[in-house]
């Protein structure tokens, strides 16, 4: 008996390093000749979100992320790409905000730059999900997989560090 298997490897840039976020995203919004910006970032990343993201024209901060993802969530934030004829979506945050992206994503088709900054690990793969009157349905797509992650260690270091340690 032989093995034999069929392997795809996920289309995706990584861009690492410390400090060097800022210059990263800036530098991926012009590969892809972004026009027109849309930054996900929840409230409490919104200052970190702003400071990654001062070297790029963002037409619209939207901070309206919630866990899990609501699909009352997903489609205002949808609203709000089209409202902005946004053509980049960039999350800034943990597993919510790089899940909220990957909602706008699914039915829209936008590309997503994800910058992390929590260990959730959803930046890297096509798994979605959505909640509706408490129940989640998700899917995999590759619309959703982040098109480059960019990882910055110092964007990490406001975690807790029971938090660091027990998910790193």
């Amino acid at each position: 008996m032989s093995l034999a298997f069929d392997h795809r490897t996920l289309g995706q840039r990584v861009l690492f390093g410390t400090g060097r976020a800022a210059v990263n995203i800036a530098e991926e919004a012009r590969r892809v000749h972004a026009g027109s910006i849309m930054v996900i970032a929840g409230p409490s990343e919104r200052e970190l979100a702003e400071k990654v993201t001062a070297g790029i024209d963002v037409a619209v901060h939207h901070d309206d992320v919630a866990e899990h993802v609501p699909v009352d969530t997903a489609a205002t934030a949808r609203e709000v790409a089209a409202k902005h004829g946004v053509d980049l979506v960039i999350s800034v945050g943990g597993g919510s905000t790089t899940g909220l992206a990957k909602a706008v994503a699914l039915t829209t088709g936008l590309p997503i730059l994800a910058v992390p900054t929590t260990y959730a690990g959803s930046e890297a793969t096509t798994v979605w999900g959505l909640t509706d009157n408490g129940r989640k349905t998700t899917g995999s797509d590759d619309r959703v997989l982040p098109f480059t992650v960019v990882y910055d260690a110092e964007l990490t270091l406001s975690l807790p560090v029971n938090l660091s340690v027990a998910s790193g």
